[in-house]
Formats: C-alpha cells, structure tokens, sequence
C-alpha cells in the first residue's frame, strides 16, 4: 500500500484554484458540505475538474441503479480499499 502523506500533487483549496473552478467547489460544499480530495487535486487543470464532475453527476445521479444505493456502494468501496475518506 502507497504512503498518502506525500502526495505528488497538493489538494488544492478554494482558495488556491483558479476562479474558474470555484463554482465547481462552491456546489460541492453546498451539495456535501465538503470537496472531495479528487476534485481538489483534479483541480490543478480547471478543464477536467469540470467535466469530472460532470461524469460523477451522470453515474452517481437519478438513474435505473437508485442514488441511495449508488452511495452505500461508493462508501462499501472506500472502506474496503482503506480510503482515508
């Protein structure tokens, strides 16, 4: 297993995205009351980070698979690869 205190890119703030990309924090906050540390360092290029939360909204959104559902899984996922969050 890898050692996440050195990460290669540093998870970038609010603060320290650029300003194009603070929309896609501020939605995150509202929507989870936290961004999520891929978004954070997917920040480093505005024009992913944008369409990376486009894609997790058409998978984890409304869909044949109910949302709830989607969740547990993406939480069961975590905890079994030890994510940190």
């Amino acid at each position: 297993m890898t050692d996440h205190a050195e990460s290669r890119l540093p998870r970038l703030t609010a603060d320290d995205a650029e300003a194009t990309v603070r929309p896609v924090f501020d939605a995150f906050q509202r929507e989870r009351g936290v961004v999520p540390n891929l978004f954070r360092v997917a920040a480093h290029r505005p024009e992913i980070v944008r369409t990376l939360r486009d894609h997790m909204q058409a998978v984890m959104g409304p869909g044949t698979v109910p949302v709830l559902l989607k969740e547990l899984l993406s939480v069961r996922v975590s905890q079994i690869n030890g994510c940190e969050y």
